[in-house]
């Protein structure tokens, strides 16, 4: 699994995204993330298909991961929604399937990704049933349909439990990772049991604040392009904040995955492995940690989702006094 690859989430425009993803390959990226969520990966696809067909790249070189949505979150619907995945990339496997969420909905259609009852609030599962779930995803690398199983937004104590009902353990997990929420425990956990970390939102997302107005939230990304310390360690290396704060996770083996659809940026973001932080640099930066507090995704935008027996983020609300 490649240590940088892109980033896919809220590209939503194919012909921005079909140049983003041929900008990458270009630049040399052979590792791209995305997710039935995201609705992008028949754009990717195509990408994949025209570059393969073209002989410029093998299937061997590049590593896909795509992701089991919550409206797939029963054991009878991880292989429908792998195949319909592949169907859509234009592949006979994928090398890493995610499950997004450890919590689902209730399914109503392929499209609805987030179905409502009649009161308006969302339709989910509380009777989500994480292990035979994973026992289906087994059978998916069983069956070659992917070459490995992971999972994202988990926990410690999901993770366990994966783990000790587990024939294939999981080989990946994703999560929210950054220089303002840097999740030791969870790493820790993770590293016992041999299970990669992937950081998602490495800059804080910032692109997440005009997504959520078009769902009516508001957002605040935490700005850590501007933060004093990684703006000082960045002039310090004659590079952009942007690859100190990739450079601090790919130097600890974490594997990030920036998103962009500008040509600079993305070749920017693949060029962190010709220069290295010094102990000074790293220990300033591991100092920016605030702990729970940095958390920007709480996955607590829709009712009754905090509610859930899977919500993996309990312990980490706002208590009511």
């Amino acid at each position: 699994m490649p240590l940088v690859g892109l980033g896919s989430w809220l590209s939503t425009e194919p012909e921005l995204l079909e140049k983003a993803v041929d900008e990458a390959l270009e630049a040399g990226y052979r590792h791209i993330d995305t997710a039935y969520n995201y609705k992008n990966e028949h754009v990717i696809g195509n990408v994949l298909k025209r570059w393969l067909d073209q002989g410029k790249i093998k299937r061997e070189d590049i590593f896909i991961t795509t992701k089991l949505p919550q409206i797939g979150m029963r054991p009878e619907k991880v292989e429908y929604f792998l195949r319909k995945s592949l169907f859509k990339l234009q592949l006979d496997f994928v090398n890493l399937y995610l499950v997004h969420l450890p919590f689902g909905c209730n399914y109503l259609d392929d499209e609805t990704l987030w179905p409502t009852k009649e009161n308006g609030e969302i339709d989910f599962d509380a009777t989500t049933d994480l292990v035979s779930i994973w026992k289906s995803m087994e059978e998916q690398v069983d069956a070659g349909l992917t070459r490995s199983v992971g999972i994202s937004n988990f926990n410690c104590e999901q993770i366990e439990r994966i783990c000790k009902n587990s024939r294939i353990q999981p080989a990946n997990l994703q999560v929210e990772l950054h220089v303002y929420f840097q999740q030791k425990e969870l790493r820790q956990t993770c590293q016992s049991h041999g299970i990669t970390v992937c950081a998602y939102g490495a800059f804080g997302s910032p692109g997440r604040k005009e997504f959520y107005k078009t769902i009516g939230m508001e957002f605040d990304s935490p700005d850590l392009l501007s933060d004093p310390v990684v703006s000082e360690i960045a002039t310090n290396h004659g590079k952009t904040s942007a690859q100190i704060l990739l450079r601090f996770l790919v130097q600890q083996n974490i594997v990030v995955i920036p998103k962009s659809l500008t040509p600079e940026r993305i070749r920017a973001n693949l060029q962190v492995f010709d220069f290295e932080l010094t102990t000074d640099d790293v220990q300033q930066l591991e100092k920016l940690d605030r702990g729970i507090a940095g958390r920007t995704f709480l996955l607590n935008n829709y009712k009754g989702v905090t509610e859930l027996p899977e919500y993996p983020f309990k312990n980490e609300l706002p208590t009511v006094s």
